[in-house]
C-alpha cells in the first residue's frame, strides 16, 4: 500500500508557547511548496507554560497535526524518540520550534532525499549565536569524540536532519533508556549528505541548556559510545604503580648504600593523597558506567505519554 503521508516533521517542544505560531506559519509555507501530503508531530515535553494549549488551538484548525503530551519533562532525547515513534511519513524531519533551525532548509533536504540520499544532516555554518564558553566547550567535545567514539560524530551537526523511513525504523529499534541521539543517528549509518544553514535568531524564550546540562550531556555521550575512559584509567593506574615501585626501590637502595633516612611524612602524605585522588576518580568513572547499566537493566520506558492527539476529534 502507498503511504498516505510522505513527510513527517517531528518537533520537540519545551516552553515554546510564545513562538509556536510563528514557527507553524513558516513551516506551513515551506511544506506547502513540496506538493506532497505531510504531518507535523509535536511532542510537548512537560512544558510549564501554555505550549499544549497553543498546540491544541492549532490542531483544531489543521488536521495534519499530531500532539504527543508527556506526563512530565523527560528531556529532548526522549521527545525526539517519541516523535519518531509516532511519525508515519516516508521521510522524517527533526527540527526545533525556536526557529534557530530555519524551516526553509527543509526544501533542500527533501531535494537531496529525492535524489537518493537516506540521511540529510543540517550543519550550522558558524557558532556565532552561541557564547564563547559554549563554543569552546562544544569544540573540545567534538575534538575528543572524533578520537574516541566508536563512530565519528559530525561536528556542528545537531538534531536538525531528514531521515528516510528505513533509517527511522533502524533508530527506533534501539530502545536503550540512556539515549544520546547524535550518537544513535551516527551509529546506524546509511547514505548521508550534509547541508549547511545559518542559525536563526531565537525570538522567543531562552535555551534550557546551561553549562552544567551540556557537561552532563557530554558525559552521557562519552559513556554511551566508548569505553576509552575505563581503559585510560587502567593505563594511568599501571603507570602510577610502576612509578611507585621504582620510587620505592630508589629509596631502599639509597638507604642501603648511603644510609640516608627514609623521606618523612610530608612526602608520604602527598603521595598518599595523590594516589587516593586518582583512585576516587577511577571509581567515579567506573561508577558512571555501572550506573548506566543499573538504569538500563530496570527497563523503564523511555517516556510516558499522558495524552496522544492523533486523529481529528480525539
Amino acid at each position: 500500500m502507498t503511504n498516505p503521508v510522505t513527510f513527517s516533521v517531528v518537533v520537540p517542544c519545551y516552553n515554546e508557547a510564545d513562538g509556536i505560531s510563528a514557527f507553524w506559519d513558516r513551516l506551513v509555507s515551506v511544506m506547502g511548496d513540496l506538493g506532497a501530503p505531510w504531518e507535523a508531530v509535536f511532542v510537548n515535553d512537560g512544558s510549564r507554560d501554555a505550549t499544549l494549549d497553543r498546540l491544541l488551538a492549532l490542531r483544531s484548525v489543521h488536521q495534519n497535526i499530531k500532539i504527543i503530551d508527556f506526563s512530565r519533562n523527560f528531556g529532548k532525547e526522549a521527545a525526539i524518540t517519541a516523535g519518531l515513534d509516532h511519525a508515519v511519513g516516508e521521510a522524517c524531519v527533526v527540527i526545533d520550534a525556536d526557529l534557530q533551525h530555519p524551516p526553509e532548509t527543509i526544501k533542500l533536504m527533501v531535494s537531496l532525499w529525492r535524489s537518493g540520499s537516506e540521511v540529510v544532516l543540517g550543519k550550522r555554518k558558524d557558532r556565532s549565536a552561541d557564547s564563547k564558553l559554549r563554543t569552546w566547550f562544544s569544540n573540545r567535545f567534538y575534538s575528543i569524540a572524533t578520537r574516541i567514539f566508536e563512530v565519528p560524530i559530525p561536528k556542528d551537526v545537531g538534531d536538525f536532519r531528514l531521515m528516510d523511513r528505513k533509517v527511522v525504523t533502524a533508530v527506533g529499534n534501539m530502545r536503550e533508556n540512556q539515549r544520546f541521539m547524535k550518537g544513535l543517528f551516527a551509529w546506524v549509518g546509511f547514505k548521508t549528505v550534509v547541508v549547511e544553514f545559518e542559525v536563526g535568531v531565537r525570538e522567543h524564550g531562552t535555551s534550557s541548556f546551561n553549562l552544567w546540562k551540556l557537561l552532563n550531556f557530554a558525559v552521557d555521550g562519552i559513556t554511551s559510545f566508548t569505553t576509552v575512559p575505563l581503559r585510560l584509567w587502567f593505563y594511568i593506574g599501571s603507570a602510577i604503580s610502576a612509578f611507585s615501585l621504582i620510587y620505592g626501590a630508589a629509596i631502599a637502595i639509597s638507604a642501603l648504600l648511603f644510609g640516608n633516612a627514609v623521606p618523612g611524612y610530608p612526602s608520604l602524605a602527598t603521595l598518599v593523597a595523590f594516589i587516593g585522588g586518582v583512585q576516587l576518580i577511577g571509581i567515579g568513572v567506573l561508577g558512571e558506567y555501572i550506573g548506566r547499566v543499573y538504569r538500563e537493566v530496570k527497563m523503564r520506558p523511555i517516556y510516558i505519554v499522558r495524552d496522544c492527539y492523533e486523529k481529528k476529534g480525539q
